[in-house]
Order: C-alpha cells, then sequence, then structure tokens
C-alpha cells in the first residue's frame, strides 16, 4: 500500500540522510508490526515543528507540522510530506548531535492507535486516530497549486462532528 507519492515502503531517503554513527537514530528496515499506530514527535530543530508519522506499509510515513497538529476541528495545519522513518522510530525520543540532518530534541508529544479509513492515491487520506490528545477523524489533502507551491504539501484537519 502507497498512498503517498514517493513512499514505498522504503528507507531509502531516510538512510541517505543519516550518519547512524554520529546519530542517536534507529537504522532500522521497512517491516509489519501488525499495528496500527500513529505518534506525533515534537521536533525542536532549527525550527519548533511537529512530525506527524503513521503506521502505513511497513514504514512510518512522515509530515512536518510546522505550527503544531489541529486539535479541534475547523483548525487546518499546513503540513509537509518528509521521507518515509522505521516503524521502531515511533518510540524515539533523544538529541540528534549538531551537525546532523535534523539536529535537535525530538519528545513524544502524542501517540496512539491509528486506522486508515480511506485513502486516495496521492491525493487523500482519512484517517482514525486514538491518542490523548489527538482523537477522531483526521484528513491528509495533497495541496496542489494555490499560494504554497511544492509537491509534498498537504492540508492537515480533523473532521467536524
Amino acid at each position: 500500500m502507497s498512498p503517498v507519492k514517493g513512499g514505498k515502503g522504503s528507507l531509502k531517503e531516510y538512510k541517505k540522510r543519516r550518519d547512524f554513527s554520529k546519530s542517536p537514530e534507529l537504522e532500522g528496515k521497512p517491516k509489519s508490526t501488525g499495528k496500527k499506530r500513529f505518534v506525533v514527535h515534537e521536533h525542536h530543530a532549527t525550527r519548533l515543528h511537529w512530525d506527524l508519522r503513521l503506521e502505513i506499509g511497513g514504514v512510518l510515513r512522515s509530515w512536518a507540522v510546522p505550527k503544531g497538529p489541529p486539535e479541534e476541528p475547523g483548525v487546518k495545519r499546513l503540513a509537509v510530506q518528509t521521507e518515509d522513518h522505521p516503524v521502531d522510530y515511533i518510540d524515539f525520543e533523544g538529541v540528534i548531535p549538531e551537525g546532523n540532518y535534523g539536529a535537535g530534541t525530538v519528545e513524544i508529544w502524542d501517540a496512539g492507535s491509528m486506522e486508515l479509513v480511506e485513502e486516495k492515491k496521492d491525493k487523500e487520506l482519512k484517517f482514525t486516530l486514538g491518542g490523548k490528545k489527538l482523537s477522531g477523524i483526521y484528513y491528509l489533502l495533497k495541496i496542489k497549486g494555490g499560494k504554497i507551491p511544492g509537491e509534498k504539501n498537504w492540508l492537515f484537519f480533523k473532521a467536524k462532528g
């Protein structure tokens, strides 16, 4: 299953960007755990942002959310697709040293269950989250054109009702 362009259950891009001899991040490999989970990492890097990660297809599909995840319906956030991460990264917390890709502190902001409800290839994901802060039905919609150019931009929001 590959709901996002470039996401093929591969960690090639993830591994290419990191030096595992200098970073505490996990190297990992694609694997299916049979679980359906999500995590949101609060990432104090060059700029504070949150990383949404959904366990799909043996990897964590990932999006950087600059202004934080939407906790209430009606709040829409930009989510920039990033490289897939290994499933084991779901429990990662720590400090990525200066000079490494993503340098800064990574903490778990929220985590829990995730159920993929519907996907429209390369355009839309509808999923249910069951976390302490994020719970309910959420959407990721691909943004084409508009004021925010780029192939990796998505809109992240919580469904009403």
